[in-house]
């Protein structure tokens, strides 16, 4: 029996991290995936209470990208509802397509993210998923725990950053930057410096 390996976990302020964030390589490749991660699953992207508001706000903008299945969704249950964890997740159709999914040539792209880019909108998504492939976790206190999520469907992202040389943590610097800050990044990235692996 194979033992499964222990990564080390790393600490950036108050914010736990798996090493394999710095170690690992990864850089989506849309054109091989297809936006598969925002269809597969057994529940809709986690959000916070402040990014419902968002969801709400962006709602009306979003709208006529929506599937008519998405618009009866939304219209039954709202953006969100609570998953069996507990946790305040958006809404999905069919128990798979989180409802702000789009198709263009057979490519599921994000809605809000596709009308944020337009400039209709000042919030693109949910940081839980501008963070994907890392999630996030947080403790009672007050520190937070990000895990890389390694999942077959993105074998090819796994691929493309290995072949451009492009690291986990450095594919999703906008993100982290965003949820974090620029100071915090600028430590994770002297601490992949220190390890070798920047």
């Amino acid at each position: 029996m194979d033992k499964q390996r222990i990564l080390p976990i790393l600490q950036v302020d108050d914010v736990l991290l798996s090493s394999d964030i710095l170690t690992e390589y990864f850089c989506c490749d849309l054109d091989r995936c297809h936006g598969v991660c925002c269809v597969e699953g057994d529940a809709g992207a986690p959000v916070s209470l402040d990014e419902v508001g968002e969801l709400e706000n962006a709602l009306d903008v979003v709208w006529p990208d929506l599937s008519a299945a998405a618009q009866a969704v939304i219209d039954k249950q709202g953006v969100v509802y609570t998953d069996r964890d507990g946790d305040l997740v958006t809404s999905i159709v069919g128990g798979k397509d989180c409802v702000f999914t789009c198709y263009e040539q057979g490519c599921c792209l994000c809605a809000l993210e596709k009308v944020y880019r337009a400039g209709k909108t000042g919030w693109c998504k949910p940081i839980s998923c501008s963070l994907y492939p890392i999630r996030e976790r947080r403790f009672s206190n007050g520190m937070v725990g990000l895990n890389y999520h390694c999942w077959a469907i993105c074998r090819d992202a796994v691929a493309l950053g290995k072949k451009n040389n492009v690291r986990v943590y450095q594919f999703l610097k906008e993100p982290l930057t965003r949820r974090f800050g620029a100071a915090w990044y600028e430590k994770l990235q002297q601490l992949a410096k220190a390890m070798n692996v920047e």
